[in-house]
């Protein structure tokens, strides 16, 4: 379903209006056009599925590497920057970084596929948590691994702007799936690869 771009320069120009604003002053005659662009863009990932976005970016190098069931190599890519909108109040999820891992099995994707499905992924009104279930899920379609891990790190602007307020507050989610759930040894050695210097 494609974003109603016309529907919501008319919500956010009653928006507008319901804050005691003008609509029509110089400043505020091109906001509803603005925002109805800047939501097409930011939330271009309300349009696919998880399924369908794994499609999008599951180009694999197969014959590049040969990859075992049976090893513990851990594909890591860290600290992919993405932002995203809380379905809560619709404020923004900022300074997130996504690490994502896997176990390789017959196919290895290409690195900058993980970092689209994160920032796709992103692109919905989300919680934190469904996110890295969203990414996990995509990453096991796209990789036909069952081994993922998605760690994320991120401040929240409805707890840093408004009601608590507390500016430093972080918040860090972690999903595992497969043998990064099982395996406290993959754990250790993902852990330690996330805080590894240079």
């Amino acid at each position: 379903m494609a974003i109603d771009k016309d529907a919501i320069r008319k919500h956010i120009r009653g928006i507008l209006i319901a804050l005691g604003e003008d609509p029509d002053r110089e400043g505020l005659r091109e906001t509803p056009d603005r925002v109805a662009r800047m939501y097409e863009e930011v939330f271009a990932g309300i349009n696919y599925t998880n399924e369908e976005i794994a499609e999008m970016f599951n180009k694999s190098f197969k014959d590049d590497l040969a990859v075992s069931s049976d090893h513990r190599d851990i594909v890591l890519v860290k600290d992919i920057p993405v932002f995203s909108y809380c379905e809560h109040h619709m404020a923004l999820m900022y300074n997130m970084k996504v690490s994502v891992a896997y176990l390789p099995r017959n196919k290895v994707l290409g690195l900058s596929k993980i970092a689209r499905i994160c920032d796709m992924a992103s692109k919905r009104l989300q919680l934190q948590e469904r996110l890295g279930s969203d990414i996990a899920q995509i990453m096991n379609l796209a990789s036909e691994s069952d081994d993922i891990a998605v760690i994320i790190e991120g401040t929240h602007s409805c707890m840093t702007a408004r009601g608590i307020k507390k500016e430093s507050a972080a918040t860090v989610t972690t999903t595992f799936r497969g043998r990064f759930e099982t395996d406290p040894l993959l754990q250790n050695q993902l852990f330690m690869m996330l805080h590894r210097q240079g």
